[in-house]
């Protein structure tokens, strides 16, 4: 589903192993897609999506307790002052319970809290992923044109468009926010520019504020032209993981990350998308998004950490960013 466009592409690929079985694979293929087709269009059978009106904030937990995260923050600040990183990315794990609430139901509230560039349900059986990722890792056209988009800096939203534009002013005037923004864009310039044709690497839009349902980013445009030789894998293996979530360096940061944090990530920080035969990618970087596993939602957010961060104001900043998914299953469960 193309949310820009609101059109459904239904497509169905073929293992072609000989020439003579063509013919019967297209009209396999074409039976399989009239079936999804008919099934679309079908009469279906959710209920209406009921949610609380106001927030709630009862039934939330966190996998690290105030002073662990506080341990954490002054641990990375000790690496940058060492000179081992320059920022790093550090995150908490949320957990909340689903009672009965429908998978599918989740995501729809999702979707209606919190709607995003990246929208996404996957049911795996023993565990289901459900997300709305603002932040693309990266994307490439069928002509090789390259586009990231590097999200940092970070603010809650306002109670009012006034409040929200004096909110959007003291972010882009934070020396803090501003300083990480513009490492991480060259950071991605980096990244994009080891498959990218010489001199076409380009930043198109530098530092622009962009509005989500909770909170607000700093958002930039890198581009560039994909170089002979390489392909989708290759463009994806140079920009995973992206700065924006694990740091810089990324290596060093990695590490540093599996010694402070509680637990392995999962798909947090991960990418979700599709690659096409015709070498086109859309990938997104798996922030907002949930693990539902029997009756339990986990929820992972955080923020890259500098040298001046404050432990208070990242503790904030990694609730702000998991608050719309946290209200999208407590909203359904005390709905009255």
């Amino acid at each position: 589903f193309d949310h820009v466009k609101h059109k459904i592409y239904v497509i169905n690929n073929m293992l072609v192993d000989n020439e003579n079985s063509i013919d019967t694979l297209y009209e396999a293929a074409k039976t399989k897609i009239n079936a999804v087709l008919q099934s679309l269009s079908s009469a279906h059978s959710l209920a209406p999506l009921y949610m609380n009106s106001n927030e709630v904030h009862v039934g939330v937990e966190s996998n690290i307790t105030r002073e662990e995260w506080d341990t954490a923050i002054l641990k990375a600040k000790e690496y940058i002052k060492a000179g081992d990183i320059f920022q790093v990315v550090l995150s908490q794990r949320f957990c909340v319970d689903r009672g009965d609430i429908d998978k599918f139901t989740i995501y729809r509230a999702l979707r209606s809290i919190n709607p995003s560039p990246y929208l996404y349900y996957l049911d795996f059986d023993e565990f289901s992923i459900i997300g709305s990722s603002p932040e693309a890792l990266v994307k490439c056209d069928k002509e090789g044109n390259i586009t990231t988009r590097p999200i940092a800096g970070t603010r809650k939203r306002g109670s009012s468009p006034e409040t929200d534009d004096k909110l959007r002013k003291e972010l882009l005037a934070d020396e803090k926010e501003r300083a990480e923004h513009i490492m991480l864009v060259d950071l991605a310039r980096n990244d994009i520019g080891r498959v990218s044709k010489y001199g076409t690497v380009k930043v198109e839009r530098l530092m622009d504020v962009e509005f989500f349902s909770h909170v607000m980013h700093i958002v930039s445009d890198v581009s560039g032209k994909l170089k002979g030789g390489f392909d989708s894998v290759d463009l994806i293996k140079a920009c995973f993981p992206a700065g924006t979530v694990s740091g810089a360096p990324k290596v060093r940061a990695m590490e540093i990350i599996y010694e402070l944090e509680k637990s392995a990530r999962g798909p947090y920080a991960g990418c979700i998308g599709f690659l096409g035969f015709n070498n086109e990618i859309n990938v997104a970087i798996t922030l907002r998004t949930m693990l539902v596993r029997g009756d339990k939602v986990f929820i992972q957010a955080g923020g890259g950490i500098v040298a001046d961060s404050e432990p208070e104001f990242e503790y904030r900043e990694s609730q702000n960013k998991a608050a719309a998914l946290v209200q999208a299953v407590l909203k359904l469960k005390n709905y009255q």
